[in-house]
């Protein structure tokens, strides 16, 4: 399971092999013995791509789980015996909340033989994970629909704010002064690709505020929207806590409909692994 596991991840048999640190026709021997012993094949092998069939489509989350479960059973046991290891593997977006590595920092102080895998993707990709079962919990802005299925803890709420080229004069030039979201959308805009969560909040807001808009730039990293903001290429709609690592840039609040999100720490439903309870404690 394992094996098929790496194959369908690293997308090949050679790749694989080295993700295991094993020969290739090793992995290849185990494959064809698993799908001899399944009778049907689980991967389409080309010359050029590798790919699962709809029996290894089926197999692939099964084995995940049961992987998973053989991992849980060692850290029961683990943790019976005041040694707690295992792996957590956490989800999160650029700019979701900073204060995630004070949690990590803690957690690695108070039972260093955990180990943490950081997985950083777009919401819609973590959600998914979050169900399949490879990521243990997340650190993310969810809307109420996202939140279905799964067992969240709100951590902040937070309103967005307008960032602008200290050169583009806006409100009157007044620093922390109000903006209307019809007045920004004509503007050149600096927008994060649609899945991030900034996104969903922005577009939440303007379709609110009954106000259609266009995006000059789509970006998907923050230090990249900024630095187009700095050179006046546009304006860009961030939480306030981003926006405050950027001080050579304005802030300029929303009058109405400002949008806003919710930082919130999200896991699958259920009793959480002794290493990701942990991890919980120190996430507040």
């Amino acid at each position: 399971m394992e094996v098929v596991v790496a194959v369908a991840d690293a997308g090949g048999f050679t790749a694989a092999a080295r993700r295991l640190h094993v020969v290739q026709s090793a992995v290849s021997g185990t494959v064809r013995a698993l799908e001899r012993e399944l009778g049907t094949p689980l991967f389409d092998r080309t010359t050029h791509r590798v790919a699962l069939t709809p029996a290894g489509e089926a197999f692939v989350p099964a084995a995940r789980a049961a992987l998973r479960a053989a991992e849980l059973a060692r850290e029961a046991v683990d943790a019976v015996q005041g040694q707690l290891h295992g792996r957590v593997t956490v989800g999160t977006m650029q700019g979701v909340w900073a204060g995630l590595h004070h949690a990590l920092a803690a957690l690695r102080a108070e039972h260093p033989g955990v180990v943490v895998r950081l997985r950083q993707a777009a919401v819609a990709d973590i959600r998914q994970a979050l169900r399949e079962g490879t990521v243990d919990l997340a650190v993310v802005a969810l809307d109420r629909q996202q939140q279905r299925g799964l067992t969240t803890r709100l951590l902040s709420r937070e309103d967005m704010v307008l960032l602008a080229s200290p050169r583009r004069v806006l409100a009157g030039g007044m620093p922390k002064a109000e903006v209307r979201l019809a007045d920004v959308a004509r503007l050149p805009l600096v927008e994060f690709t649609p899945g991030w969560a900034i996104r969903y909040a922005v577009d939440r807001a303007f379709r609110a505020a009954g106000v259609e808009r266009s995006a000059t730039f789509e970006v998907n990293d923050i230090v990249a929207a900024a630095e187009l903001v700095r050179n006046d290429l546009g304006v860009c709609i961030v939480p306030t806590s981003i926006g405050d690592r950027f001080p050579d840039l304005l802030q300029y609040r929303f009058d109405r409909h400002a949008p806003h999100w919710k930082v919130m720490v999200v896991r699958p439903p259920g009793e959480p692994p002794p290493a990701v309870t942990a991890l919980l404690r120190h996430i507040t």
